[in-house]
């Protein structure tokens, strides 16, 4: 009885039953401390873009009545950042292939920081567009890198809740920045605002230098035919020597190195060019690649348009519009919204090896599209009311705490998670830039146009926009995003190719699971192809 598990089920008198490990109940797995170190690094890059949607919140504010610019210019100085980040985007997957994941995280927080100099130290309009012009590359490094090493420096258990640090990050520079306006505000005018913006230089120091104590990606030392030092790094960040061979199998296997090459350093297959990359994940896309594309850029997309951008980064004149004047009040509660956001997305990656992927994206954008709906029926209600209610502020006000409350637990960190680790190693770099490149146009496009959408349609009517697009994420979500909660990164092609049949590939790999493994997503897997 060799292959048996005994256990006691508790009934006095009664004689242990042997129960075979794949009915036995799977052990809680360890979490791994260095592992963990790594991914918090590494997702700190991420702050740098929630410093700035914090912090241009309320600099804006002051920004316009300092250099006396109309809401046109205002709209495209929020939402410029975006629009530049997609060149760092562009350039950080060839970059993070060609000197490593690490160096290009270092790379972000020195153009971030060098941005963020400038826009402390600018003197007009123009001025600040070049700052940001500079920021915002930096930003793109930070968004496309973060998420990509988090995920390959990840064992699969954890996988879900490391990898949605760089989100929460992002809040917690989102919090920053509303804190750092409120701290501010009471400076001169024009000297506010220089200080909201320069300290966003800081975090970037504190981060290069904590990208000195990281390892590089042992999937980017793998494909460099540096083996012996890969194999350092997942004997560190793995729970066991023997999840550490089968992550490396695994890796080796992508990266086309036979199993039985265990040299130090090897000579890796000649691999496909970039531009063949590219053609095989935008030209002539395999099945399984066209399902994982469409999911990857999917969901940022949806992301983006569901409007979280907007209640982020206009949180002041959605208050305005609530009722609010006073400018100390606003800020205040703009705080309010960054605590929201950041507590529930803690909450978030607590749940997300837990609970799954798809229960809290589905679970998240229901309660979006709730919020939403009522947030536009109470602004509404205030715009075609002489007199503003106080209930009707209150439950404006509740129901954007709401919005960010459900964003956050579900649609913010798992954007990332799921996009990062769904593709197949050799084109998860560019894939994963194309879907940061989708949100960030769609997050420009949101920042640049609210004030006129809102000024066209009446703001209640922008918050019924974002519930549409919202309840059509939804529908996308259900009907085209399988289950990816414990798979390794490899296995994730199986899940894949056939969008409607899926839900059955997902059984089909569970019950191989189950008769090749041990019931822990540690064995090895036995079945065909599923591509439909």
């Amino acid at each position: 009885m060799g292959d048996r598990k005994t256990q006691n089920i508790g009934v006095s008198g009664q004689p242990p039953v042997d129960i075979p490990p794949a009915l036995a109940p799977p052990q809680k797995p360890k979490r791994n401390k260095f592992a963990f170190a790594c991914a918090i690094l590494a997702s700190m890059t991420s702050i740098l873009l929630g410093y700035d949607i914090g912090v241009m919140s309320g600099a804006g504010i002051y920004i316009q009545r300092d250099l006396k610019i109309s809401d046109l210019q205002l709209e495209i100085l929020m939402g410029i950042l975006n629009v530049y980040s997609l060149i760092g985007s562009a350039a950080a997957g060839r970059t993070s292939d060609w000197i490593g994941r690490r160096y290009t995280i270092l790379l972000a927080s020195v153009i971030f920081f060098m941005g963020a100099l400038l826009m402390g130290f600018a003197t007009d309009y123009a001025f600040l567009m070049v700052s940001r012009f500079v920021a915002g590359i930096g930003v793109g490094f930070a968004l496309m890198i973060a998420p990509v090493y988090t995920a390959e420096i990840s064992p699969a258990s954890t996988r879900g809740s490391l990898a949605s640090f760089p989100e929460v990050f992002i809040n917690a520079g989102i919090l920053l920045g509303y804190i750092s306006n409120y701290g501010f505000s009471k400076l001169r005018l024009s000297l506010g605002w220089r200080f909201m913006l320069g300290v966003g230089a800081i975090p970037s120091v504190f981060l290069a230098v904590g990208v000195l104590a990281m390892p590089e990606s042992p999937r980017w030392l793998v494909l460099q035919g540096r083996l012996g030092d890969a194999r350092k790094v997942l004997d560190k960040t793995s729970n066991s020597k023997e999840e550490a061979q089968l992550r490396l199998g695994d890796i080796k296997e992508a990266a086309g190195i036979p199993p039985e090459w265990n040299d130090d350093v090897v000579k890796v297959p000649k691999r496909s060019r970039n531009d063949a990359v590219w053609k095989e994940l935008l030209l002539h896309p395999t099945p399984v690649v066209r399902h994982i594309l469409i999911c990857g850029v999917g969901i940022h997309f949806f992301q983006q348009t569901s409007g979280i951008d907007a209640v982020v980064l206009y949180s002041p004149k959605i208050f305005e519009k609530a009722g609010i004047t006073d400018d100390t009040d606003k800020l205040l509660a703009t705080v309010a919204v960054g605590f929201v956001k950041t507590l529930f997305i803690l909450v978030a990656t607590f749940l997300l090896d837990r609970v799954g992927r798809r229960p809290l994206l589905l679970s998240s954008v229901g309660g979006m599209i709730a919020s939403v709906a009522t947030l536009g029926v109470a602004l509404t209600v205030i715009d075609h009311s002489e007199k503003k209610a106080s209930w009707v502020v209150a439950l404006a006000i509740i129901m954007v705490l709401a919005y960010v409350a459900t964003f956050s637990i579900g649609m913010g960190p798992i954007t990332g998670v799921y996009s990062s680790e769904i593709f197949p190693l050799r084109l998860r770099a560019q894939g994963f830039s194309v879907g940061v490149a989708v949100n960030r146009v769609m997050s420009g496009v949101i920042s640049m146009t609210f004030i006129s959408l809102y000024k066209a349609i009446t703001i209640g009517g922008a918050f019924f926009l974002f519930m549409g697009v919202a309840m059509i994420g939804w529908i996308f979500f259900y009907t085209l995003l399988p289950e990816t909660q414990g798979k390794t990164l490899e296995e994730m092609q199986h899940l894949f190719g056939s969008f409607f049949k899926w839900r059955s590939a997902a059984r089909e790999l569970e019950k191989n699971r189950r008769v090749g493994g041990d019931g822990t997503g540690n064995g090895q897997i036995q079945m065909g192809t599923t591509n439909g």
